[in-house]
């Protein structure tokens, strides 16, 4: 039997995305005796697999032995799992108070099971992205105080900010006031919300904001193979291609983490897991493992940084497809994050998307590509890039949009002599004179690349363009395009 849609699946909500390598045995196990093979990872750090004829009772008793919560055969779920990014502590750079208790004590404290999508991050790393929850608590420079956003799925991109800072004690507490009232028919505003709480009297002690939330630029971390940690110690990070992951293998590194007292396993949103804590010893029994199992854990950068929905196979055919198409090119998309949407609606958390194109309610044979402000996801604005291309057009724009990042990248040649005082487009920056520029959206022609698009090669220059030549995003015509000076 092959699952192919999501409601086929048993969702089991792993809080926080860490939980013991027993606990994550006794999955497998379940998973097993239903007859499968694999297990898969979701977005929101929760693992999956397929229903089968499962028994609701079996179902019902093996969960609650492992005090995990769970759902069945839902494409449109009613409850939420909880991510976290426990699993960059003492992986990549973190807030300084923020470590492994921190998330231990806030995840503790939920006592009932979310309806919606609640994210609790710091906001120095980028293994998980901060604000794909509709309450985003992000870690403040107050030891144990996080921001909260609230991010209205009712209203697109559109993300706000809690006027205090929230303790950490009082994570769930605000949470569960905060889901009654944004479940309601009833909108809100901020302001209104906060009132209400206040007139409920909660005991929750807020501390004054006095600086606004700062983060980095985006850069999704090289997150799989053995790696030296701190103390002489190693993490290991696995990804599969295909998302299903292996219940022989899965048990095995469970076996093995329970017997060197490895004591949590870490699911991230990019569909892979990471084991932390693991001793110098020990190293050579994991290379061993993986060996017995032929796992690969090198995989290159440009398969890495994709996040497609589950058990979508038009997804993954597309993505094998432009990861093909960019590996031929040797191009390097380091520090860039694609996504590929097809059907469902979700909260976007990469630079770049490949989005189905929709005709009314009706997916297409075409694709838009939506690019992230400034690339950088964390801005939660996109930008149409181009629409309705063919399959076949999507490598060449990936390769024109990568280039474009890693130009603008050097903020010296973005200053032209106008001294440019807005946020980089992405277009403002091009090497040579060759290139023309859209006055009205800013997208750009080089002869370099042509346009794909519009059917020009490579090489033709922009006064050889026909006069009813145009912008292939805005349709503006060939006399609002003006060149580009070098250093531009």
């Amino acid at each position: 039997m092959e699952t192919k849609k999501k409601s086929d699946l048993i969702r089991a909500f792993v809080k926080g995305g860490f939980l013991s390598p027993s606990d994550l045995l006794k999955i497998m196990e379940l998973s097993r005796n239903l007859g499968n093979k694999y297990i898969l990872f979701g977005s929101r750090q929760d693992i999956m697999f397929p229903a089968r004829d499962a028994d609701d009772t079996q179902l019902e008793n093996a969960f609650k032995a492992i005090n995990i919560d769970y759902e069945l055969g839902s494409d449109q779920s009613v409850y939420q799992n909880i991510v976290s990014s426990y699993a960059a502590v003492n992986i990549v750079e973190t807030t300084h108070w923020v470590k492994g208790d921190s998330y231990n004590v806030v995840i503790d404290s939920f006592d009932y099971k979310p309806k919606l999508k609640i994210n609790i991050v710091d906001p120095l790393q980028s293994l998980v992205p901060l604000f794909t929850g509709e309450l985003n608590f992000i870690a403040s420079q107050e030891e144990n105080y996080w921001y909260l956003y609230i991010r209205d799925s009712r209203k697109e991109n559109v993300i706000e900010c809690w006027p205090r800072l929230v303790p950490g004690r009082d994570i769930a507490k605000i949470s569960r006031e905060l889901e009654e009232l944004l479940l309601m028919a009833q909108s809100f505003t901020m302001e209104e919300l906060y009132i209400i709480l206040k007139n409920k009297n909660l005991r929750i002690n807020h501390k004054r904001i006095t600086e606004n939330l700062t983060f980095k630029d985006t850069i999704l971390p090289y997150y799989e193979g053995l790696n030296a940690m701190l103390n002489n110690q190693y993490w290991l990070g696995l990804y599969w291609r295909n998302n299903q992951y292996d219940i022989n293998f899965m048990s095995a590194a469970c076996k093995l983490c329970q017997e060197t007292n490895v004591g949590k396993i870490n699911i991230i949103p990019w569909k892979a897991f990471l084991i932390k804590g693991i001793k110098a010893n020990d190293r050579l029994r994991w290379e061993k493992l993986m060996g017995k199992f032929g796992i690969n854990e090198r995989h290159s950068s440009l398969e890495l940084n994709w996040h497609l929905p589950v058990i979508d196979s038009e997804a993954l055919e597309l993505k094998q497809f432009l990861v093909r198409e960019l590996d031929q090119q040797d191009i390097s998309t380091h520090g860039l994050t694609f996504t590929i949407k097809t059907s469902r609606p979700m909260f976007l958390f990469t630079a770049i998307v490949i989005e189905k194109s929709f005709k009314g309610n009706v997916p297409g044979n075409q694709y838009d590509i939506l690019v992230a402000k400034n690339f950088n996801p964390n801005n939660i604005i996109y930008h149409t890039y181009a629409k309705g291309v063919k399959r076949e057009i999507i490598p060449a724009l990936l390769i024109e949009l990568s280039k474009l990042y890693f130009r603008q990248l050097n903020p010296e040649k973005v200053q032209s002599k106008k001294q440019i005082s807005e946020p980089i487009s992405l277009t403002q920056v091009v090497e040579a004179a060759s290139s023309y520029q859209c006055t009205n959206c800013l997208t750009v022609y080089d002869k370099k690349y042509g346009d794909p698009i519009m059917n020009i090669p490579v090489g033709v220059d922009f006064a050889d363009l026909p006069e009813t030549f145009h912008c292939h995003v805005c349709d503006s015509e060939k006399k609002y395009f003006v060149p580009m000076q070098v250093g531009e």
